[in-house]
């Protein structure tokens, strides 16, 4: 399968056509979707108009994006003009906004393609991708298992083959729990890089839009259109220093890195299979010259931090439309809305003035290490009709708004950057590595995900489990 900068590159240089590379996604949605249910909405004719304007320009001489001709696929919740943008409810069923967020239109902008909007839980609010909408978003990998999410779509239809780049959001590890599930690569930015409006309130100090791909150098072709601040979000500033997204991905090494690891964080459990393919990638890195230390910042009860945070601002997001329509509203979703709806002004501020100290804690800690390396995810691809595991290491999973993904929060709190790369063989259940640097070191991040994919599982790996992904949804 080819990647998106192999598809960019082909286009530019006319040896493959726009019209071409879309049509093969459109073949591929035909072909696995019925099955996966990655797309809410599939824009064919907008898709090859686009396409063949592309072509036309090209043929005319004119200098295009970066992006020109490649298919990508957007998350439901994220707003494309025109477009459905239900945020995975009924409440929302015939919502079309006026106007895109302005990540799209930079997308667009680049002269990407874009094939349709994927599938995400209610209002984004879980670790897996079902709702009472659109059903439930099935494993290209296994089709009985979770695509994770709340990227779920985003992620599946990197997976089969039915988009090359895909524009995901993460609040709670939403782009990277679905792209360790379905054995891709995902990346959180520092917040405040990409920006997240115009678009739905949701978390809006947690939550950040950004790339899902099939390997680390298309996240950083994704970035370098991306990145940077916009008038239409306040929130979006400037990075303190020239990215280069493009160069860290091709450099794809960890010499001169100081790398932490830490499979825990000194609070989780993991399954033995994702203990075992974390500590193998561990020894590969190791082998291959980089010095990494067992280490990570204080442990933190990063579940009621997050919760502090994000449930009473769900709540406001959230609230008015559950008072109107509760009818509309599932029940896991309405229950997570009301479950912020007692949490006072002064709880919030309390919460933030502890979430500042856990930040500082994180902050401090990587002004010592360029990377923390961590398992992305403690378990493997779990039931698609299921919200979570029952257990971890063995271990039955406590109650509270997705406490398995607990790996992940402290990105999100923080505010920092963080990608997942696949770290498993072929063939196995997929298993991702969480690489994550310190604010506004998202190319410093791009970098060393890109060594691991080279290092741990390398191009004819990751090539061959690609395949393998369409192969085994075909075949389900």
């Amino acid at each position: 399968m080819r990647t998106a900068w192999e598809i960019a590159d082909a286009i530019a240089a006319g040896s493959l056509s726009a019209v071409t590379a879309a049509r093969e996604c459109l073949a591929a949605i035909e072909e696995y979707d019925g099955d996966v249910n990655a797309y809410t909405v599939v824009l064919r004719d907008e898709a090859l108009t686009k396409a063949a304007d592309v072509d036309r320009r090209i043929a005319a001489g004119e200098r295009l994006g970066p992006l020109a001709g490649v298919p990508v696929s957007i998350k439901d919740q994220i707003w494309l003009a025109g477009a459905p943008a239900t945020n995975g409810s009924r409440v929302l069923a015939d919502f079309r906004p006026g106007t895109s967020a302005v990540a799209v239109d930079r997308l667009l902008q680049a002269d990407a393609v874009v094939l349709g909007k994927t599938n995400n839980p209610e209002f984004c609010y879980r670790g897996v991708t079902t709702n009472e909408l659109f059903g439930t978003t099935r494993n290209p990998r296994d089709l009985s298992r979770t695509t994770g999410g709340s990227s779920g779509g985003a992620a599946a239809s990197i997976a089969s083959g039915m988009a090359h780049l895909a524009l995901g959001s993460d609040g709670g590890g939403s782009i990277r729990i679905p792209s360790a599930f379905c054995g891709v690569a995902g990346l959180k930015p520092t917040y405040g890089l990409v920006p997240t409006t115009p678009g739905f309130r949701g978390w809006p100090s947690l939550s950040v839009v950004g790339p899902i791909a099939s390997n680390v150098h298309d996240l950083a072709l994704a970035m370098t259109v991306l990145a940077g601040p916009a008038p239409e979000d306040p929130t979006s500033v400037a990075p303190p220093r020239p990215l280069d997204f493009l160069g860290a991905a091709h450099t794809a090494s960890l010499d001169g890195l100081r790398i932490a690891a830490s499979p825990t964080l000194g609070f989780a459990e993991l399954d033995d299979d994702v203990r075992g393919a974390f500590e193998r990638a561990l020894d590969t890195l190791r082998r291959s010259g980089a010095t990494i230390d067992l280490a990570h910042p204080d442990p933190v009860d990063v579940c009621a931090l997050w919760d502090a945070t994000g449930l009473p601002e769900g709540n406001a997001a959230q609230g008015q439309l559950l008072a109107d329509r509760p009818d509309l509203i599932g029940a896991d979703a309405a229950a997570i809305i009301e479950a912020g709806a007692g949490i006072s002004a002064r709880d919030y501020l309390d919460a933030q003035a502890a979430r500042s100290r856990f930040t500082t804690s994180w902050l401090r800690f990587l002004s010592e290490y360029d990377v923390l390396l961590t398992p992305t995810l403690p378990v493997t691809a779990f039931a698609a009709d299921r919200l979570g595991p029952a257990t971890v290491g063995g271990r039955a999973v406590p109650d509270g708004f997705d406490a398995w993904c607990a790996l992940l929060l402290p990105a999100n709190l923080a505010g920092l950057p963080a990608a997942s790369v696949p770290i498993s063989p072929p063939g196995a259940l997929p298993v991702g590595m969480q690489v994550v640097g310190t604010r506004f070191a998202d190319d410093v991040v791009v970098r060393a995900a890109a060594a691991i994919e080279r290092l741990v599982a390398g191009p004819d790996a990751a090539s061959s489990e690609r395949h393998g992904g369409r192969a085994g949804s075909a075949q389900a």
